[in-house]
């Protein structure tokens, strides 16, 4: 693939593929921000955390302002289905032939905990994530199961020993439940509403086996999630040429300058807990691989 890149009046970089505008909706040229020598292969800005409740939960981070970095392998829970961080590069990662983005979790041998990708583009140019997101498409995509536009209300607790419950707008119901391994409060402490909604999509529940209560697995889904498949299996690189808009229309991006990470399934997983998504790095796989 060919990328075309002239200087901007803004001293950006104006990239094209093949010399052609792949800005949807726009047909123009759009800006990048490009490499340089001291840009980071990894994320270095957290924008916004909102966690769903869960086990891990308010443990060594209360809010935004102690989730600052997951470049050294500290390990972020985001909680039950729909928990989400959003995290913003310092360069713009290019739409190039293949994977682009790695992002590491923390699951091991049929431990998946499958986290949704979102990207977006800085079409503004402002440096904040407020423009488009699109749906990074893994091979669940439209499975049964998969749902889009689902939201959940997680109610706040009587204690913080008690089980959470929430409730989906299909309304139905449930309960991220306590368990006696970790006994700090599993509602985010810095809400202080009686109830937040989440929103994004669903998963399905399908690779989890719980036939035998000792020994529960999630089986990982093929490609397209973090926190799915374990490090030593390749990790879990992401292509942002899969990227899909709220129409369910495949989109070409340039590259990308912000990631949102969404834990994907709904599960009350026995004496494990809830599943809950973890991340410990996202980097620019084209940085990494020139290392």
């Amino acid at each position: 693939m060919v990328i075309a890149c002239s200087l901007t009046v803004l001293g950006m970089v104006s990239c094209s593929k093949d010399g052609s505008s792949t800005d949807p909706g726009k047909g123009s040229e759009q800006p990048v921000r490009p490499v340089t020598a001291g840009s980071s292969a990894y994320v270095d800005t957290v924008f916004s955390f909102m966690p769903a409740p869960g086990q891990f939960i308010n443990t060594d981070y209360a809010d935004i302002n102690t989730v600052r970095k997951v470049t050294e392998n500290k390990t972020i829970s985001l909680g039950a289905w729909g928990g989400q961080i959003i995290l913003g590069f310092d360069h713009t990662v290019l739409n190039k032939d293949g994977d682009d983005i790695q992002v590491e979790g923390f699951g091991g041998e049929n431990a998946a905990e499958p986290g949704i990708v979102w990207v977006m583009y800085d079409a503004n140019g402002n440096g904040k994530p407020d423009d488009d997101w699109y749906e990074l498409k893994g091979s669940a995509y439209g499975a049964p199961g998969y749902e889009r536009n689902y939201k959940v209300t997680y109610y706040k607790p009587l204690s913080n020993t008690s089980d959470i419950m929430w409730v989906d707008n299909k309304k139905d119901t449930g309960y991220v439940k306590f368990n006696t391994y970790h006994d700090q409060p599993y509602y985010p402490v810095w809400i202080t509403a009686d109830s937040y909604t989440l929103e994004g999509s669903l998963l399905p529940d399908s690779g989890i086996d719980m036939s035998n209560p000792t020994y529960i697995t999630s089986t990982p889904f093929e490609y397209g999630y973090a926190d799915n498949h374990a490090s030593t299996h390749g990790g879990n690189p992401l292509d942002i040429s899969h990227a899909m808009d709220a129409d369910g229309n495949q989109v070409q991006l340039i590259g990308i300058d912000f990631i949102k990470i969404q834990t994907g399934i709904m599960k009350d997983m026995g004496w494990i807990g809830e599943l809950s998504t973890e991340i410990t790095s996202v980097g620019d796989l084209h940085m990494l691989n020139d290392k």
